[in-house]
């Protein structure tokens, strides 16, 4: 009689178990928009959706939202969340070409976003190009892709951000920000084309307020007059203070390049961009990126007084033909933070301060405190300046295993606590640079073609590995 009731029980939870899947399966479908559709239509691959609006609305944990090939005047406000085994996606639809235009959004003042995400978790946005979002108005910021609240486990995915432009003297636009006005973790932004905005005083790519982890990998970045790509902190955005800085991630293989602020009226003619910018972040890996023709290549420091660029690693970027600087860390004035804590590690730094600006190929500001400078490879530009130091509240950072690129006929310069030297040994004794670190041709295959791999003699591999 026991073995018959616990067959009866197993079979019973067997059909409840069943029952229960399919119940969750039926939660679970595919919506699709085209520009021939009608929201009155039940959203299938032969009966469309018109609107991206009609389809948010239904687009519950579990959907997968296709987008037919077409421009959509209009935008994505998305409604619901998904969750960890049931994410919302919305996509294009075999990569066919669907563009989210704003050239029929009216100037209204305030924060106007082609994609809007605010309070959402476990949602993907793949394969869209989104462009020609303009205002004239001061009071109003565009953005093309806009993510804030506590909005986690976000993906932006291979879409194409263009033409996102703030005509106004003092106003502000993004290609794609993330603005954490509550927590946020496991953002991943990859694979994404940003190009070709106006501004104003705002970033093409940024990070801002309570993140706590993050990916932004193998994106290009590219023709803007402002920042590339940020990584900010204590602005106030966050509603909690003690985390109002962007945290944990990593900005990798990223190619950045033709970003600046000259002509940019918030800036007039100073040179100011940086490709990749950490203000204020802290425990930030930058490796391997490409960036060049910008103002600045990487800076990592804070804006505001007594806060900090904390734990950042600079590793492994090829940084060349910058116009004021490869690299800088500190704060630009004394009114500034700094950067502490930090590694600048195996970089090519190449023939950057092409405007003879006095930044060289590094530059050391204000407030800098036990950072690690070891195993770059460091080219002269016009100006001849390597490293370029003009603050004594340089402390405690360590120069190590590093390679200055020796050229026939031509003089180096080293300005270190506002010393200048142009004998490197009297150099290597003022910043206590290491035994190894040279001044040498550490012979490139190819410089003058950007080929920056090393020759199989290269004197340079044995110190900088």
């Amino acid at each position: 009689m026991k073995k018959i009731v616990v067959i009866l029980l197993a079979a019973a939870a067997i059909i409840i178990v069943f029952v229960f899947n399919q119940s969750n399966a039926k939660q679970d479908r595919d919506i699709y928009v085209a520009i021939n559709g009608n929201d009155q239509n039940n959203g299938t691959k032969s009966k469309p959706f018109r609107t991206l609006k009609k389809a948010a609305s239904e687009a519950k944990a579990g959907t997968a939202v296709f987008i037919r090939k077409g421009t959509y005047h209009e935008k994505i406000v998305v409604k619901h969340n998904g969750t960890k085994s049931k994410p919302i996606v919305f996509q294009a639809y075999k990569n066919e070409k669907v563009v989210l235009s704003g050239k029929s959004v009216k100037n209204v003042g305030g924060t106007t976003s082609l994609v809007n995400i605010n309070n959402k978790n476990y949602l993907t946005i793949k394969g869209l190009t989104i462009q020609d979002l303009i205002t004239d108005l001061a009071d109003e910021t565009v953005i093309g892709i806009y993510v804030t609240g506590s909005s986690s486990h976000i993906t932006l995915e291979n879409n194409h951000v263009q033409r996102i432009e703030t005509h106004a003297d003092d106003g502000n636009g993004h290609g794609i920000a993330i603005y954490g006005t509550g927590p946020m973790k496991d953002l991943n932004i990859l694979n994404n084309t940003v190009e070709d905005l106006i501004l104003g005083s705002s970033e093409a790519l940024v990070l801002n307020g309570d993140i706590n982890g993050f990916k932004v990998e193998n994106n290009l970045v590219r023709r803007s007059n402002n920042i590339g790509i940020d990584l900010i902190g204590f602005e106030g955005t966050s509603n909690n203070k003690k985390t109002d800085y962007v945290r944990n991630g990593a900005v990798k293989n990223n190619k950045v390049y033709e970003i600046s602020s000259y002509g940019n009226p918030a800036y007039g003619e100073d040179y100011t961009a940086g490709g990749i910018y950490v203000d204020g972040g802290k425990n930030i890996t930058i490796e391997k990126n490409t960036i060049y023709n910008n103002d600045i290549g990487i800076e990592a420091t804070s804006e505001h007084a007594k806060k900090y660029a904390d734990h950042i690693n600079i590793i492994n970027n090829t940084i060349y033909n910058n116009f004021y600087t490869g690299i800088s860390i500190g704060g630009y004035d004394e009114n500034r933070g700094g950067t502490i804590n930090s590694t600048i590690s195996q970089n090519i730094i190449y023939r950057n301060d092409t405007k003879e600006l006095d930044g060289g190929q590094l530059l050391i500001q204000h407030d800098t405190k036990n950072n690690v400078i070891e195993k770059n490879i460091l080219t002269a530009g016009p100006s001849r300046l390597f490293i370029a130091n003009y603050f004594t509240t340089n402390q405690d950072n360590k120069l190590l295993k590093n390679v200055f690129h020796k050229e026939k006929g031509k003089t180096g310069i080293w300005i270190w606590k506002d010393e200048e030297y142009t004998s490197f040994p009297d150099f290597k004794i003022a910043s206590k640079s290491d035994a190894p670190s040279k001044y040498l041709d550490p012979r490139y295959k190819n410089a003058n073609k950007y080929d920056f791999n090393l020759k199989k003699d290269s004197p340079a591999k044995k110190i900088t590995k």
